[in-house]
């Protein structure tokens, strides 16, 4: 199974480009994406991720994607290579991103944000998918 969860900043604006053959839309950005744990005494570390996005999703990006964004990301894991003009060969991982979700919450003024969290909910384990609340007035079953 190959599936990828991000949450992140993004570092730069979506760059657009088309595919040669059949003119498909291709986004590319990279996510800062913070690291769980730091060391004590020391600054939490970023790892620095790159996310391709093809078509629909790609365009969704471009469009509505913007520098500094917390962003949620679904994909897959891809590795590629090549050679350039100099025979050097080249490697490159990066994510191709299936889903797109805003992860900014609405008090930092995003329009439409909040999407990745009310798909997820808290991101404690046991609490995947669930955006409900239960006030303590509320009789539980229980």
């Amino acid at each position: 199974m190959n599936k990828v969860i991000l949450m992140g900043r993004l570092t730069r604006d979506p760059e657009v480009r088309y595919t040669q053959t059949n003119n498909t839309l291709v986004a590319s950005f990279s996510l800062a994406v913070n690291r769980r744990f730091a060391r004590q005494g020391e600054e939490r570390q970023a790892d620095f991720i790159n996310i391709v996005a093809w078509s629909k999703t790609g365009e969704f990006c471009s469009k509505y994607f913007k520098k500094g964004q917390q962003v949620g990301v679904i994909g897959r894991i891809q590795t590629r290579t090549w050679d350039d003009d100099q025979g050097n060969k080249h490697y490159v991982t990066e994510v191709v991103a299936e889903e797109a979700y805003f992860a900014d919450s609405k008090r930092e003024g995003e329009a439409g944000a909040s999407s990745f969290e009310n798909t997820f909910g808290n991101t404690a384990p046991g609490n995947m998918g669930a955006d409900f609340e239960v006030s303590s007035s509320d009789d539980l079953p229980f």
